[in-house]
């Protein structure tokens, strides 16, 4: 028989226990909780048991088989069950200034641990002492709320959790005050837009915090001062936080705090994930105000040097039964040297023990954790590795539950009500079923250190629970083999490791349970073992903008064909210092950011990586150097503002406005002056005009505004209006992010509506003022057969007689799709009927070269598209253009350089800093580097053929940005390629390429292997082997080998004598072609390359008998012993190891250790005896090696010293009846250790007054009857013969001082004479009577039930001479029953004393 221990009755009910395998249901209404528990059972044991009983009643079950089978099912994971609240909280309603008390009942086992929260943060009852009680007794579980005031209003949260899950309920608690104290016209104040007020309420945000820099481990606060007009007592807006968007709620990383006039949000503990743009809202009824800033945080220092920054970002994913995956992002800081990899760490919850998951680093940023118990919550943290050491961990993860996620939802769900009976029903026994196929097995994840399995469970399972095993096999064979032999695993996931990277797998599973295995699942198909996630490409370009005086905007082309992106990094360096720091510790996914923290008047050059889950990518190219200042901003007298969504949402790889000096973004813009050298705003778009319009919107077309502001433009806005009756109406934004197209559809309109049209152009410097309105446009679907016009002509290529002319299609195609296009022309002067056609057929390209212009005059152009319905209407004309080839045109000219590489070359002598060489092929931009390869330098751009072919074919263009249309183009016929390519091979094969140069490396034995590769060579090549003018031929000092088919060349000598000094050259001839490769050794060279031949061969002839792989070193432990050790190579059995010091044998001892290769002498709490040369010898009968240690006192024992520095203690303070003590305790004491201790950063001078000591491990400094002159900063430094260690701690302030030294002395006590409990008769007088003490003369309060009791005929009190206190009531009676207490308080502390008064009455005594 057997009762789980929280199965505790309550309110009368009977706790009853059945013998197994009984199956218990409780229904509503009771408190009563039964867990199921299958068990054997017999025959014997087997009746009919079918009824309902009421609560209250007793019933017996008679013949409880017990015996030995029956208690092998009494095992403590069959008893444990999640947590399940029997009896949930209940909201509750109060008046101010009373008590409340929530209560719940809680199952499970093991116990639950239950923990209250109070708006998502827990409750401390130590922070607010006497305000909250918590209790727990035999599962049920309390929360009692002390004097309620309007704060308490709030959403209380209980949660229990154990190792085999966690659950959660809520109840609300309302605080209310009584009628007249507040004006009752107005409602209760509450969180949210209260639009009952009938306010318009006005707000403004003043004194916000700025740009803030914090760094790991410590606390920052940011607040703003909110004024809110008009201004009403009790009124409280809408206060919420936003960190990168995301609205922050209360925990235990974040406080929020809102005091009527100010909001304020604390971070308690900062990390790397705490980085970002942190966002003020204050929200009334009608309108909100928002203030934002970023906030930098940087890694703590690390504890070893060199060692990389903390990984952040760490979340579990895709957790399950016993398998979750662990995912976070890789630090911006190394710490000088790659990161090596990570470890996983897990810990489970409610323990404190962190165990690693993997036990080499892996290089991925994700790893699946296998192994977990089921049941069981769990939290994971990381760590980065490089050759310096460890990194600090991350900030742990969410908790995550070990359980099917099914399981967990039904958790996390409502129970079923009770019914007020308890069923009993007998169980009948299951047959097993073996389980059936599982489905939709595949491979989720696959990298070269894991492969990841996921499946679905079968349909055919039976009614117990199911496992599985994995199996897999080489592909190509049909040999399986089981992977997780010994334990089935039970979640639908799976990791597999140590599979051999490069060979493919086929993987399939088969499901078991108690009635055997089944059938396995289809197999996958063959999986690469290999990571499929690339490390991302460099990013391009980064361009630096001036902003303020202490941060510069900096932009960057994104990384091209990243896949699964998750940010970039950005570095700064000062030009010359060579050394690159963060900018941002946490990625950034656009590209665009504010680099702040810099130095005015310093130059900085900026460089950026990308990062994914495989890794970070190369540095971008530094970009230019730029001296960090305030940007100038050109302002009109009537700035026009621009909407904050239109602001802060720049294109994509664009960059975005300039900020003001507080941080937040321009949203003024004007037209500046063409001269401003610094990027101003551009002035308004024009000629906008309709290219399709439908029932419900209308495509707009413009062009480009004539100043661009000196900088690219990022895009351009859209505003509307609608015209009602010939009056215009009010504007609205047609689109909130920029669109880089010069035509937008408007969408949303009204049919037969009558609209206008004004659009604004942005760039890096702001969004300039709207164009004039447009014609006034309705929107009516257009039926027209014939296509739209063309629109966004462009003009290029401008010489005396010809231009290229660029344009898009219509957006509108009419009822048959667009074949073609005509250009008509005219002089810019001339009427409208002398438009004449350029070409006399369609063209079907969206260009054309036009031949027809004189010299010196002006024209203009426009496009015309048609179907099969005909010509459609003309495109809007282009601006006027004149027929001339500017002074310094130049033309694209194509060379072929010596290597036969054809290329294309442009160039520039008008450039502007922000100019930029486009190249293009059939006037597309060239954004795909496999054919052509571009390269710039200054003023010249280059575009290389990689492999010139007939694909290359068609028309090269080259347009330089920010310059007066300087541009050219060249055309690439099958014929001119043809001549290009013979050249090229003409140029190319003359000499014979090497791929590398005559070099010279060391093999085994000290041998000299001179060598070099030829490129291309053909087997009828010769070679010829030349010393010093003389020919070398291949005998028994020369080794000689041509490889014809690798290309390469070796000679091997096998060592060097002093005759070789010289010079060395291979001769290489290939028909007509020949090259050759010589090498110099001669002087320090040659010595050098001798020497350590000659040291080759030696250590070849050393390592044939046993020798030493690693030398002897020593490492001195934590707890001061010394390891004295070696690793060794090539021994045997008959190997002898001999230990010496100072020429003696050291004798075994059990200290001496041979495994694994390696040899250890341990030397436990060293002292300055074992300080001497220690030496260790190798030998057997193919040699012997010696291997010598100097291990001196000094350095020894400064060794040991230093790791007693690092164990002590933070420096701490304690008050005794003294005085003050300073302590700090170590791991380990040595008597010649050497302590000074400082007082204000001069050596202590001790005296009867000032000692200190050791006692044990503790290290203190007593000062007796301190005086103000103790104040200060005291230290206590540890000398190891290196920098020392210094611990510090400071002894001062208004509020640390009386603590430490008034406590014992002025403080107000309360010295003795009253009881703990006094019982009296009602009607009797009491009289208490206690001593005080205290200087200044303490104030004394009595209370009674911690409320203060006044003075009156009943109660008496006085307080004479400011020693004396006493308590009388004249005549006691029953309601003076109670807990009473003194208070007692001046200016140096607070002291009380309680006692408990019980009144009786003599009927009831007696």
């Amino acid at each position: 028989m057997y009762c789980h221990k929280s199965n505790v009755s309550f309110h009368g009910l009977i706790l009853l226990c059945f013998p197994f395998p009984w199956k218990v249901i409780c229904v509503p209404h009771s408190n009563v909780y039964v867990k199921e528990y299958p068990a054997p059972f017999t025959k014997e044991d087997h009746k009919s048991y079918s009824h309902v009983m009421p609560l209250g009643d007793t019933f017996s079950v008679q013949r409880i088989y017990e015996n030995e089978e029956y208690h092998k099912c009494m095992n403590e994971d069959s008893l444990m069950h999640a947590p399940e609240f029997v009896i949930k909280p209940r909201s509750h309603t109060v008046w101010e200034k009373q008590c409340v008390r929530l209560h719940c009942t809680v199952s499970g086992w093991p116990d639950p641990r239950v923990i209250w929260y109070k708006n998502n943060v827990t409750i401390d009852p130590m922070a607010r002492p006497g305000k909250y009680k918590l209790q727990s007794s035999y599962n049920v579980h309390s929360l009692q709320i002390d004097r309620c005031d309007f704060d308490d209003t709030a959403q209380y949260r209980v949660s229990a959790m154990n190792s085999r899950g966690e659950l959660s309920t809520f109840a609300s608690v309302v605080v209310k005050r009584f009628k007249g104290e507040v004006d009752e016209t107005l409602p209760m104040p509450r969180h949210g837009i209260v639009s009952e007020y009938g306010i318009t309420f006005e707000t403004h945000i003043v004194d916000g915090f700025g740009v803030s820099f914090g760094r790991e481990g410590e606390t920052m606060s940011l607040g703003a001062m909110v004024i809110i007009s008009p201004n009403l007592a009790r009124y409280q807006p809408e206060v919420q936080w936003y960190r990168d968007d995301v609205l922050l709620q209360p925990s235990k990383w974040c406080q929020m705090h809102w005091s009527g006039d100010k909001a304020t949000l604390t971070l308690t503990h900062l990390n790397k994930e705490d980085e970002g743009l942190y966002t003020l809202r204050i929200t009334t009824k009608t309108k909100y105000e928002t203030y934002s800033a970023y906030v930098f945080v940087r890694d703590a220092d690390a504890e070893v040097e060199g060692a990389p920054g903390a990984p952040l970002d760490v979340t579990c994913q895709d957790a399950n039964k016993d398998y979750v995956i662990v995912t976070w992002k890789q630090p911006a800081v190394d710490g000088g040297n790659s990161i090596l990899g990570y470890f996983v760490d897990r810990c489970e919850v409610g323990t404190t023990h962190w165990s690693q998951c993997n036990d080499t680093p892996i290089k991925f940023a994700r790893f699946p954790v296998t192994g977990l118990v089921e049941g069981r919550s769990y939290t994971f943290r990381v760590r980065a590795v490089n050759k310096s050491g460890m990194s600090r961990p991350s900030r742990t993860s969410e908790v995550v539950a070990a359980m099917d996620p099914a399981d967990r939802a039904r958790m996390r769900g409502t129970s079923a009500p009770w019914t007020g009976q308890i069923i009993v029903t007998e169980e009948e026994p299951a047959e097993g079923v073996v389980p059936g196929r599982p489905k939709e097995l595949e491979v989720a994840e696959a990298t070269k250190n894991y492969v990841v399995l996921s499946w679905k469970p079968p349909g055919e399972r039976g009614h117990e629970g199911i496992m599985y095993y994995v199996e897999k096999c080489v592909s190509g064979t049909d040999s399986w083999q089981r992977v997780n032999t010994e334990i089935p695993v039970k979640s639908p996931r799976y990791a597999l490791f140590d599979l051999a990277e490069g060979k493919a797998y086929r993987f399939r599973v088969r499901c078991c349970n108690s009635a055997g295995v089944g059938e396995p699942s289809e197999a996958t198909e063959a999986t690469t073992v290999g990571d499929k996630l690339d490390i991302p490409s460099a990013p391009g370009r980064v361009v630096p903008t001036r902003n303020t005086a202490t941060s510069v905007v900096v932009s960057w082309e994104a990384s091209r064909n990243a896949k699964e992106l998750v940010g970039y990094y950005i570095e700064a360096s000062i030009v010359g210092s060579k050394t690159f720091e963060p900018c941002n510790n946490k990625p950034v996914k656009t590209t665009r950011f504010i680099c702040h923290g810099l130095v005015t008047g310093e130059s900085y050059v900026f460089r950026v990586k990308a990062l994914n889950a495989a890794g970070l990518s190369e540095c971008s190219q530094e970009s230019e150097a730029i001296e960090v200042k305030a940007a100038i901003a050109v302002i009109t007298n009537q700035p026009t503002l621009v909407p904050l969504s239109r602001v802060i949402h720049p294109l994509p790889n664009q960059p975005s406005p300039p900020l003001t000096s507080s941080g937040h973004e321009m949203s003024a813009t004007t037209t500046p002056p063409v001269s401003s050298a610094v990027p101003a705003s551009p002035t308004p778009p024009y000629g906008i005009s309709i290219l399709e319009c439908v029932r419900d919107s209308m495509v707009l077309a413009w062009k480009q505004p004539t100043f661009i502001g000196g900088a690219d433009i990022t895009g351009y806005f859209v505003d509307y209006r609608e015209v009602i009756n010939g009056v215009p109406g009010k504007w609205h934004e047609a689109n909130v992010k920029a669109v880089s197209d010069r035509a937008y559809r408007v969408s949303d309109l009204k049919e037969n509506r009558k609209y206008q049209f004004q659009v604004r152009a942005a760039n890096m410097a702001g969004v300039g003022i709207p164009s004039l309105p447009s014609e006034t446009f309705i929107c009516e679907e257009w039926t027209i057969a014939v296509p739209g016009p063309p629109h966004d002509l462009q003009v290029t290529e401008v010489r005396a007689n010809t231009l290229v002319l660029l344009f898009k299609p219509p957006v509108y195609q009419g009822r048959d799709p667009v074949n073609g296009f005509y250009i008509d022309i005219k002089e810019a002067d001339a009427e409208e009927e002398a438009w004449r056609g350029v070409n006399e057929k369609a063209i079907s390209t969206n260009y054309m070269k036009i031949k027809i212009l004189k010299e010196g005059e002006t024209y203009v152009f426009r496009v015309r598209a048609q179907n099969k319905a005909g010509v459609g209407k003309a495109s809007e004309p282009t601006e006027p253009v004149l027929a001339e080839t500017k002074p310094g045109t130049t033309e694209i000219v194509v060379d072929i350089d010596d290597d036969g590489v054809i290329s294309m070359n442009f160039a520039c002598s008008n450039l502007t800093p922000d100019s930029k060489f486009v190249w293009s092929k059939n006037y597309k931009e060239i954004t795909d580097e496999t054919r052509i390869t571009v390269a710039t330098s200054g003023e010249k751009s280059k575009a290389i053929f990689n492999m010139p072919a007939e694909d290359d074919i068609g028309i090269y263009s080259c347009a330089v940005t920010h310059t007066n249309g300087e541009s050219s183009s060249y055309t690439l016929s099958a014929e001119e390629l043809r001549k290009l390519l013979e050249i090229s091979h003409d140029h190319k094969f003359p000499i014979i390429p090497l791929k590398t140069e005559l070099a010279v490396e060391l093999q085994e034995k000290g041998r000299v292997r001179f060598w070099l590769q030829a490129e291309k060579i053909s087997a009828n090549g010769k070679i010829q082997y030349v010393f010093n003018d003389n020919t070398l031929s291949q005998g028994e000092k020369y080794k000689m080998n041509f490889n014809k088919d690798t290309g390469v060349i070796e000679m091997i000598m096998e060592s060097l004598l002093q005759e070789d000094e010289g010079t060395f050259t291979f001769q290489l001839q290939d028909g007509k072609a020949t090259n050759q490769s010589s090498l110099v050794l001669i002087g320090e060279v040659f010595k050098q390359l001798q020497k350590e031949s000659e040291f080759m061969c030696k250590e070849w002839h050393r390592k044939q008998g046993p020798h030493f792989v690693e030398y002897l070193s020593y490492e001195v432990t934590p707890e001061c012993c010394v390891f004295l050790k070696c690793k060794v190579g090539n021994i045997k059995k008959e190997t002898v190891a001999l230990w010496y010091k100072d020429g003696r044998e050291v004798k075994g001892d059990g200290n001496l250790t041979f495994t694994e290769g390696v040899l250890n002498l341990e030397i436990a709490q060293i002292s300055k005896k074992d300080a001497g040369v220690y030496e260790i010898v190798m030998k057997d009968d193919r040699g012997k090696d010696t291997s010598t240690l100097n291990l001196t006192e000094q350095d020894l024992m400064n060794e040991m010293f230093s790791h007693i520095a690092k164990s002590s203690t933070a420096l701490k303070i304690q008050s005794t009846e003294e005085g003050i003590r300073l302590y700090s305790f170590v791991s380990y004491y040595n008597e010649a250790l050497q302590v000074t201790w400082h007082h204000k950063d001069s050596a202590i001078a001790f005296t009867d007054r000032i000692k200190s000591g050791v006692v044990g491990e503790q290290l203190w400094l007593q000062i007796t009857e301190p005086t103000e002159k103790d104040k200060g900063k005291y230290a206590i430094e540890f000398h190891d013969g290196k920098g020392g260690l210094k611990r510090t701690v400071e002894l001062a302030g208004q509020a640390q001082w009386p603590n430490l030294v008034l406590l014992f002395s002025d403080r107000a006590r309360v010295a003795g004479g009253l009881p703990d409990v006094v019982t009296i008769q009602e009607l009797k007088a009491l009289n208490l009577t206690c001593n005080i003490s205290g200087d200044p003369v303490p104030e004394v309060v009595w209370l009674k039930n911690e409320r203060e009791i006044v003075s009156d005929d009943h109660y008496i009190m006085k307080f004479e001479s400011g020693k004396y206190a006493s308590f009388t009531i004249t005549t006691v009676n029953t309601t003076d029953s109670g807990k009473y207490s003194i208070l007692v308080k001046n200016k140096y502390g607070t002291e009380s004393a309680d006692f408990t008064i019980s009144v009786f009455s003599p009927d009831s005594k007696k």
